[in-house]
């Protein structure tokens, strides 16, 4: 029998995540671009078997996140693949919050920090997974002027634009876990 358990993190719960962040970011900067996704990728492959629903559920976010860097046609700006890349840095240390070995428990801080990171760059995931969708609508489209470079472009300097202004209204707003980059 399947039971649910549900918790508030409070902001000293949050504080305490993001100086876990910190420690992460700092032990990774020296690693590569290319070995922290490999890091992330890992994480992916090494979650499967019995793990709790929420922490599958994040996997997708993770997944996403990899993605926007990879795309080749999304052209993430710099400053973004910065803020993405410092955020997956978490999963390059070692040194988890839950040692990743223990049965249901495991990967719980990998997921609770794929949703915190995720939920912090909710606009750039957004902007990304339109910019696919609409990839992926006006793929089949064909013209003799109009170039699939051409839409792609405009479409992406678009999304680009909005997430950047998104997150600028965002965080006059207050904080937010994203102020750890």
């Amino acid at each position: 029998m399947a039971f649910e358990v549900t918790f508030e993190l409070s902001d000293s719960d949050l504080e305490h995540f993001r100086g876990v962040m910190h420690k992460a970011q700092n032990n990774a900067k020296h690693l590569s671009e290319e070995t922290i996704l490999a890091n992330a990728k890992r994480l992916i492959d090494a979650i499967h078997g019995n793990v709790p629903g929420f922490v599958k559920e994040r996997i997708d976010k993770l997944q996403r996140l990899i993605a926007m860097i990879e795309d080749q046609e999304w052209q993430l700006p710099e400053e973004e693949k910065q803020d993405v890349l410092c955020a997956l840095a978490y999963f390059s240390d070692p040194q988890d919050l839950v040692p990743d070995d223990i049965p249901a428990l495991g990967f719980l801080d990998d997921a609770i920090m794929i949703e915190l990171v995720a939920m912090d760059l909710h606009d750039d995931i957004e902007a990304f997974d339109e910019f696919c969708s609409y990839r992926e609508r006006e793929k089949e489209r064909a013209s003799d002027t109009i170039t699939k470079d051409d839409w792609l472009d405009a479409k992406r300097r678009e999304l680009h634009s909005r997430m950047r202004h998104r997150r600028s209204s965002r965080r006059s707003g207050g904080s937010s876990f994203r102020s750890i980059f």
